[in-house]
């Protein structure tokens, strides 16, 4: 998009779904990038409406409902207020945060859908769909489970297998079930109202053509769409909560959850330009918050029909399909709306080495994070943007989020700003002196300093947040670097004019810093600006060595970072192994018994207390041990598939349980006589069948 032509921005953020809280897959992935953003734009003075709210619709908040045992709209009024909460309280500054279950909502995306409807846009088909005979009601693909076709999964659902990440149709699941009833379901007839994707596949495919600049990720995935053919698909669905199917003959139908989501973001955008004309906070409407409206900027159809108009979306990898395929189908049917600009969609993060499942407990919270680490917001911000998945899935451990909180935030940026406060107060009484003859040592630190805010800017604007944020800091390292090589302690005692100098510098990268972070960690940007006492300097201004002026009084030093200990680290890994050791008793599966032996079968196996000597590594194996055990009876020696589970050294002196008349065999050359009894668990870790106490060797095992 030509840039020159830009006059204001729409940024959206997925909404999340209210079937549970946000966590960090969610905030590194969308919403900590989408307000970098944001908040970047209005420190440039651009006209932005940052765009989010709750997705209230569709099937996940169904089945939260039967498992919880409420209904949906209980479920709903209960995550929305934690989720809205917890962005507010985390510093994500949408200027509003909606509901889909609003009435704005649901004539909006009922009005969109009649005006496809009327232009002949859809499709009616009458399909066979999975009916589940017990419960009285159709399907929809997230009340269906059952064996993916492609990894083999046996909890695939009806729309994805979240094991190998493919797209499926319920008809696609081997050995289906119902999650209503567990039976298994038979197709019935319904007939549904349905988007033909196929007819708008060349206009897509010009259209992202177009955008050869998006991520790697989101143009190989449209791509592929494409390439592949589009379908029609069915915009509506047979379910009873929604928003309603505007037809006469619609009885018991809802709009399909991808239909009516992306929408969302117009109905958001008309509740805000709505309270703007009244210029007014309503304190009734309890289920928004509004931030930053312009009664002067309130008309909605200039944020989303308007060729002056850039829209982004920030989303997962997940929902590409829906923002880059169908949610485009769907504005090009209707004719009137800019479709978007870019479609930044970052890859999935991990923790602790393992996939984020909220089914598991997996995950790291967003409301429980805020409350134990309370007024740390920004170092979980820090921590997301520098490991951000932009380009491939990445890994979040709290041993990295403590490293980086003591060793960049604390370390570099807070040791800085702590730095140059004190020395000020010291030796000026907290007045920033006069800059006096500047030195080509100077010279070089200002002409470096105003290099920064363009460089920042590029990275931002080409949504490489990461690399923007690792230029914020190389500010503060910048600043590190002069103070060493000046070393104004040392010079205060022989050249005060030259510490006048020092420090009026060092305070003027202060002052940039915290124009320069604030879209990154506003509540430091906020701290540090108090500090100062010195505010109302937006990105235009940064680069400058006049932002603080002399003469100016600064506060006292306060610790914009404080280190974090091992035991609150300690503390946050056993939660997780906590969660781990649920899961394993959760989903233990006991191996079948086998078919039934007489006891003279048992008889013939001769199993005795034994005592390992010693032990050592099988040469060019992984698994393999040679162990020499005491057997009572005589010293033999046995090989052994532990060497995962145990090292040679801490098993001298274990006493086993050692079938000692198994037939002797050969394993890597060297002869095995009998085999050491283990106990396997449901994760596959081996522990030894050992006697309860000391027990004397060659002792029989009956």
């Amino acid at each position: 998009m030509d840039n020159s032509k830009i006059k204001r921005y729409t940024v959206t953020a997925a909404l999340p779904y209210t079937n549970g809280p946000v966590h960090i897959g969610h905030l590194a992935g969308v919403y900590i990038p989408a307000d970098i953003y944001a908040r970047y734009l209005r420190s440039n003075k651009r006209d932005v409406k940052f765009i989010c709210g709750s997705d209230e619709n569709g099937v996940p908040i169904t089945l939260k409902a039967k498992r919880e045992g409420i209904t949906p709209q209980e479920v709903v009024d209960k995550y929305h207020k934690i989720i809205g909460d917890s962005f507010k309280e985390f510093g994500v500054s949408f200027d509003i945060y909606h509901r889909t279950s609003s009435q704005t909502h649901h004539q909006t995306a009922s009005d969109f859908f009649k005006t496809l409807y009327d232009k002949g846009v859809f499709t009616e088909e009458v399909t066979e769909q999975y009916y589940d005979p017990s419960a009285k009601q159709f399907l929809a693909d997230r009340y269906i489970t059952g064996t993916c076709p492609k990894c083999g999964n046996e909890n695939a659902y009806g729309d994805q297998c979240e094991n190998c990440g493919s797209t499926l149709n319920a008809t696609d699941l081997i050995n289906p079930k119902s999650t209503l009833s567990g039976d298994q379901p038979i197709l019935k007839e319904t007939k549904n109202w349905f988007l033909p994707l196929d007819q708008y596949e060349e206009r897509l495919r010009t259209y992202i053509e177009s955008h050869k600049e998006w991520r790697p990720n989101v143009y190989g995935q449209c791509q592929s769409w494409l390439n592949a053919g589009l379908q029609p698909r069915a915009m509506t669905r047979d379910l009873d909560w929604g928003v309603r199917v505007p037809l006469r003959d619609a009885e018991g139908k809802v709009l399909y959850v991808w239909f009516d989501a992306p929408i969302g973001y117009i109905s958001a955008t008309k509740e805000l330009c709505n309270y703007a004309k009244l210029d007014v906070w309503n304190p009734k409407a309890e289920e928004y918050y509004i931030n930053n409206f312009d009664s002067d900027k309130c008309g909605w159809e200039e944020y989303w029909k308007s060729d002056e108009t850039k829209l982004v979306h920030f989303i997962g990898k997940d929902n590409i399909v829906f923002h880059c395929i169908i949610f485009p189908a769907m504005l090009m049917a209707h004719g009137d709306y800019t479709l978007a600009d870019n479609v930044p969609a970052n890859e999935f993060l991990n923790l602790e080495g393992q996939k984020i499942s909220t089914s598991k407990n997996w995950a790291v919270w967003l409301n429980e994070y805020l409350r134990e680490f309370e007024g740390k917001q920004d170092v979980l911000r820090y921590v997301l943007t520098a490991t951000a998945p932009e380009t491939k899935d990445n890994d979040f451990t709290w041993k990295d989020f403590q490293a980086r909180n003591n060793n960049e935030l604390v370390a570099i940026l807070g040791n800085f700003v702590n730095r140059v406060m004190v020395l000020t107060h010291k030796y000026f009484n907290g007045s920033v002196p006069t800059c006096m003859e500047i030195t080509p040592v100077d010279q070089a630190v200002i002409d470096e300093l105003a290099s920064y805010p363009a460089k920042i800017s590029a990275s931002i604007e080409n949504y490489r947040f990461r690399e923007a944020l690792s230029e914020v800091m190389n500010v503060a390292r910048l600043g590190n670097k002069y103070l060493a090589e000046t070393e104004p302690w040392k010079l205060i005692k022989t050249d005060e004019d030259r510490v006048r100098t020092i420090l009026h510098l060092s305070l003027q990268i202060a002052a940039n810093i915290q124009v320069l972070i604030e879209p990154f960690l506003p509540f430091t940007a906020e701290k540090l600006m108090n500090m100062l006492k010195n505010g109302g300097n937006d990105w235009e201004d940064a680069g400058s060595v006049n932002l603080i002026k002399r003469g100016h009084d600064i506060g006292e030093a306060v610790l914009l970072f404080e280190k974090i200990e091992d035991a609150e680290i300690d503390f946050q890994i056993a939660k997780l192994n906590q969660s781990k050791s649920t899961n394993a008793a959760n989903n233990a599966v006991v191996t079948p018994a086998k078919e039934n032996i007489n006891f003279d079968d048992f008889s013939a196996l001769d199993i005795r207390v034994a005592t390992i000597t010693a032990a050592e590594k099988v040469e060019k194996t992984k698994k393999l041990l040679k162990l020499t055990v005491n057997t009572g009876l005589d010293e033999r020696t046995v090989v052994s598939g532990i060497a995962e589970y145990y090292k040679p050294e801490e098993i001298i002196g274990q006493q086993v349980s050692l079938l000692v008349n198994l037939a002797p065999r050969e394993i890597k050359g060297i002869l095995s006589q009998g085999m050491i009894l283990m106990a396997e668990n449901s994760e596959g870790k081996l522990t030894f069948v050992s006697p309860a106490e000391k027990f004397e060797v060659g002792s029989v095992i009956r």
